[in-house]
């Protein structure tokens, strides 16, 4: 008996582990083990790193939870504040983790979009590229931006949308009112979702058998779903002089440059890799030549096409991000994999390419985090610092700072404020302070802290100013005429994990006066 119980033991070990060799070799396998191992990349990823400075000025400023905010709409800010909230800390591996979880969520909604339009195996495709293009699975996948929120709403709109289309009854409402809360949620996250609806749009009007959903209520209604999520947005625009509106549509600066849409379309392929990039502009060409005779590819094309055509146009007159067509590119990623599907089983220069694809992502990454953590460039790089600012000091926190105002008896003296001379450096060391005491940006455009720090409510008061990149020259130059008497401290030396990063100069100002109209400058 105890021989018979010997050897089936290790036949059922066995047997178990052949079934779950066989589960991971399916589609659905393969995605579990996509998102796990995605995962535990980013949550590491996100400990080695400080926010970085976007990231900070969204978190600090963000304390303060409002309908809406001066840069974007508030769905990322509100994220940010309740995982702070609930955690009881600000740490980054707090506030980032939502963002992380929606691009884990993201990896799902491709690959359903992709398998129900083509296959199961094009979803997995479609979920490794989404992961493996940086701008999406690096940046957007785990820093707390706008864009985590966005592309999982996007994607969310878009399911619901091909469930929408040859649906009846109750079951088509169903996904009509589910596909304009999903837009509702990318519009509250980004404006420029608006774009990616407008493909929508232009889907059901150019297509011949989608077209009669014009003539009936359901898009009307999902309008509306969307109109109501976006509605915070709205007041609070409308309470604040439109000014977020305003300040996103005024960003082109109105001088044409001819060599515009070459910068941008090349951003776009360093932040996708050239290979990732030439093979979605490839499969976008190709169903552009399949027209209207294959739907699913055409609704892919007509949602990609207005983020990509308009902000190419747009850099004709004005500085663009290559950032900002991702969501564009984004659409194209299931005709990727579907392409890359159809080749079964796949080429050997098709695996080197995706092995190669995945080492270039995850020892680049892992390269920027120990560059971070360990200081690797060191002061070999100073000369050149110098000139364009330390990459790496914008990826640490400067939370030794708070510890040496304190130490200077700084902090807590009644009547003191801090400043600093623009919204990204005040983004820095309002988080670095923890909110302990009012941040002031003494600029001509502190977006959220001219809302939530108004210079004008500081009158009479002393500010520290502290100034990264300036010199006393500069500070007079600027501020003289803004207080009764400006003098210089000693620089704040800032040191993390024993080295020192970061030289802050320091200066008082007596007596804060209101500014002249065009007084301040960045």
């Amino acid at each position: 008996m105890r021989l018979t119980a010997d050897s089936r033991e290790p036949a059922t070990a066995r047997e178990r582990r052949q079934r779950l060799g066989s589960w991971l070799a399916t589609p659905t396998g393969g995605l579990v083990t996509l998102i796990v191992a995605t995962a535990a990349l980013r949550l590491a990823f996100a400990a080695a790193l400080g926010l970085g400075i976007d990231e900070s000025y969204m978190v600090a400023a963000g304390r303060r939870l409002q309908l809406s905010y001066f840069d974007h709409p508030p769905l990322a800010w509100w994220l940010a504040w309740a995982a702070a909230h609930l955690a009881g800390s600000d740490r980054p591996i707090f506030v980032r983790l939502p963002f992380i979880a929606l691009f884990a969520l993201a990896t799902i909604l491709i690959y359903r979009i992709t398998a129900r339009l083509f296959d199961a195996r094009a979803g997995l495709w479609a979920a490794a590229v989404l992961n493996a293009a940086p701008v999406l699975g690096v940046t957007t996948a785990s820093w707390v931006l706008p864009d985590g929120p966005l592309i999982a709403a996007l994607l969310a709109a878009v399911l619901c949308l091909i469930r929408a289309l040859p649906a009846a009854g109750r079951a088509a409402w169903g996904w009509w009112l589910a596909a304009g809360l999903c837009a509702g949620l990318a519009l509250s996250s980004k404006y420029s979702a608006v774009l990616t609806i407008g493909g929508a749009l232009l889907f059901l009007s150019t297509e011949p058998e989608s077209r009669h959903w014009l003539r009936r209520p359901h898009p009307y209604a999902a309008a509306g779903a969307a109109l109501i999520l976006f509605l915070p947005t709205l007041i609070w625009n409308a309470r604040h002089g439109w000014n977020s509106f305003r300040f996103q549509g005024g960003r082109a600066d109105q001088h044409f440059h001819p060599l515009g849409p070459v910068v941008a379309l090349a951003g776009a392929a360093v932040y996708f890799l050239p290979w990732i990039w030439l093979g979605l502009v490839g499969c976008g060409v190709a169903a552009l030549r399949r027209g209207r005779r294959e739907p699913g590819q055409w609704l892919l094309l007509c949602l990609a096409a207005p983020p990509i055509v308009l902000f190419t146009l747009v850099s004709l007159w004005g500085k663009t991000l290559p950032h900002w067509t991702a969501p564009g590119y984004l659409m194209l990623i299931p005709l990727l994999g579907a392409a890359l599907a159809r080749r079964a089983p796949p080429s050997p220069r098709i695996r080197r390419a995706a092995i190669a694809t995945g080492l270039v992502v995850v020892l680049g990454t892992a390269a920027v985090a120990a560059a971070v953590r360990f200081d690797w460039p060191g002061r070999l790089a100073t000369p050149l610092m110098a000139r364009t600012g330390d990459p790496i000091v914008a990826a640490v926190d400067w939370t030794p700072l708070r510890n040496e105002l304190a130490r200077r008896g700084l902090l807590g003296r009644p009547g003191l404020v801090v400043a600093a001379t623009n919204w990204l450096d005040a983004g820095k060391i309002d988080y670095a302070l923890g909110g302990t005491v009012p941040v002031l940006c003494l600029c001509a455009e502190p977006h959220q802290y001219g809302l939530v720090a108004p210079a004008a409510d500081y009158a009479g008061d002393d500010v520290l100013i502290i100034a990264p990149r300036t010199t006393p020259a500069d500070i007079f130059a600027r501020y003289r005429a803004r207080f009764r008497t400006i003098a210089p401290l000693p620089a704040a030396q800032l040191q993390i994990d024993g080295r020192e990063v970061l030289s802050l100069p320091l200066y008082l100002g007596r007596d804060l006066r209101p500014p002249a109209p065009g007084a301040d400058r960045d």
